[in-house]
């Protein structure tokens, strides 16, 4: 992809710094609060994505996630299994209507459709990410059995009991309000059916009193577009507030062999995921400076680089104190 050109998403490339300042001013960092970012989260979600979306597409690939990863895996290969175990514990099957909520531009959608052959509808609320999925569908011939619409997930615009699963991926965790979101998934499920999801989570380990932890915290949270991140056992009691049965639910990142967080420490070194690296990095960042000095990136550009760095400092941190996961993961079903 064309990382220059694309930078910004659908803001309009002279308003891109603008986006940035706003979007920042919602952060601690910024002198924002978490109750102003969950009252305007469907703004300050999209304006990340707008910025944002072209970085990850560059550095991560088509599914921007994490994954558990096994020794002698590569990151790409663990993404894959990752999206395949998902799809396995749902239990999907041929001819069903599965919905992703939150599918960044749909590199799960895809895989998990061509795996399951199955139909995959995007939720997505962000419209520069619904144009690149849509090419990206049409690039890899899923564009007759696979949409995408725009909405939100805490309205969303479906009947009731319209799919045979439902499923999330890093992604409801930029909802402003656990139980509201859970409450939609459960509302568009079919009875019987089950909705999985890994989540970003503060763990038990997590410290509200330690200056160090909230600091992590707030860097996530400005890296990532999150208006708070959630305790896990918060996600457990809005599902069954919303009326859910939980079969089975576990923090991943406990037990994979390599650490979840790896291809973004700096004292790692990968060719399979090179641009990841200290190195991958440090190019991205100057090439970044250069564009935007030539003017063939918006002004604001290395800004969102910066903030992303932030980001990938306090994942790390998170993850080496184990306060922090990406992949707690719950099934949980519909009752009859």
């Amino acid at each position: 992809m064309d990382l220059a050109s694309n930078l910004g998403g659908k803001i309009d490339k002279s308003d891109v710094l603008t986006s940035v300042e706003k979007y920042e001013q919602y952060h601690v960092f910024g002198g924002g609060d978490e109750e102003d970012r969950k009252a305007n989260y469907t703004d300050m979600v999209n304006k990340y994505y707008d910025l944002a979306t072209s970085f990850y597409e560059y550095g991560w690939g088509e599914s921007f996630h994490f994954a558990h990863r096994w020794n002698g895996e590569s990151l790409k290969e663990s993404i894959k299994r990752h999206e395949h175990f998902l799809a396995l514990q749902l239990g999907v099957k041929p001819g069903q209507k599965v919905l992703d909520v939150g599918c960044g531009i749909g590199g799960p959608l895809r895989e998990i459709a061509r795996f399951s052959n199955c139909s995959v509808t995007g939720l997505n609320n962000n419209e520069y990410q619904i144009t690149r999925g849509k090419e990206l569908n049409r690039l890899a011939g899923v564009d007759k059995t696979c949409n995408f619409v725009k909405a939100d997930f805490m309205k969303m615009p479906f009947p009731e009991n319209s799919f045979d699963a439902v499923y999330a991926i890093e992604a409801t965790c930029h909802a402003p309000d656990a139980y509201g979101c859970y409450k939609e998934i459960y509302r568009v499920l079919k009875p019987g059916q089950c909705f999985a999801a890994y989540e970003w989570c503060m763990t038990d380990a997590f410290d509200p009193d330690n200056a160090e932890h909230q600091k992590i915290k707030a860097e996530i949270e400005i890296g990532d577009g999150l208006p708070d991140i959630r305790l896990t056992t918060k996600c457990l009691e809005a599902l069954k507030q919303a009326g859910f049965e939980i079969i089975w639910e576990k923090d991943l990142a406990k037990e994979s062999p390599v650490p979840w967080y790896l291809p973004l420490d700096k004292n790692q070194f990968s060719l399979s995921s090179f641009r990841l690296t200290a190195v991958g990095r440090f190019i991205t960042r100057n090439m970044v400076k250069v564009l935007e000095y030539i003017r063939l990136a918006p002004k604001g550009s290395q800004r969102v680089s910066n903030f992303l760095e932030q980001a990938a400092e306090g994942l790390v941190d998170g993850g080496r104190r184990e306060i922090f996961t990406p992949m707690y993961f719950f099934l949980a079903r519909k009752p009859k």
